[in-house]
């Protein structure tokens, strides 16, 4: 199944067209999983089921950055990685893992096992 990025996806992206190809990147991969939602705000693009399991979002818009995208991935417990820039424990259940996506190839299998683990998971 291939999700089509819905306009306000990609509006989320303008000018950004790394951050665009990551973002289509990490949808063709929770595409094949199920289905889910979307939600687009001023802060981010966020990947639904029952609760949310992924979200994209441009760190530039927040710190200075050359990042184009940053995947954040919701799971009930810790995963270890140093590919992960940051990880929070912001509720008793979740565990936030925030990788920095410098270009969609990074969105590669490691990543796609994260994302599926959290499809599953939410």
């Amino acid at each position: 199944m291939t999700t089509v990025l819905p306009a306000d996806a990609v509006a989320f992206f303008n000018g950004s067209p790394q951050g665009l190809a990551i973002c289509e990147a990490v949808f063709a991969i929770a595409g094949g999983l199920g289905d889910f939602q979307v939600h687009v705000s001023k802060s981010q693009v966020a990947l639904r089921r029952h609760r949310g399991f992924a979200y994209l979002w441009r760190p530039h818009k927040y710190v200075h950055s050359g990042v184009p995208a940053v995947l954040s991935l919701a799971l009930p417990y810790k995963l270890d990685s140093p590919r992960f820039k940051e990880i929070a424990h912001p509720a008793p259940s979740v565990w936030m893992h925030h990788v920095e996506l410098h270009n969609p190839a990074l969105v590669d299998a490691e990543v796609a096992k994260w994302i599926k683990e959290a499809f599953e998971t939410a």
